[in-house]
């Protein structure tokens, strides 16, 4: 089994900026092929933010972050992050880490909360 802990949620001012690490630990039948970071506002679905291949690293935006966030990893570390700048009210939402597993299988944490606001 793999266990993700995000951390370095909080709340932040409109044009802030915050970093989200995610700790992977654990071990895993097969291999997993990327990380990612998805999100949840309040009565919405979750949606993916960035993704990064573990082998290549291959990076994914949605087009509401494009340009102000960015995701990396440290594989020595075993930790992804998520570097958010200019943030807006519209980016307030849960924000959980995802762990894509060949053969096909997804891990998540437990999510940290993001606030924008002033």
């Amino acid at each position: 089994q793999v266990q993700l802990v995000e951390s370095g949620g909080g709340l932040v001012q409109p044009g802030g900026s915050l970093r989200l690490s995610c700790v992977a630990s654990g071990s895993v039948f097969g291999f997993i092929s990327a990380m990612a970071w998805y999100r949840q506002a309040p009565g919405k679905q979750r949606e993916l933010v960035a993704s990064i291949t573990t082998t290549g690293g291959t990076t994914v935006y949605a087009d509401s972050v494009t340009d102000r966030f960015t995701i990396s990893r440290d594989g020595a570390k075993n930790t992804v992050y998520l570097q958010m700048n200019n943030l807006k009210s519209e980016d307030t939402a849960v924000y959980y880490c995802n762990a894509k597993r060949i053969p096909l299988y997804d891990y998540w944490g437990q999510g940290t909360q993001v606030t924008v606001s002033s």
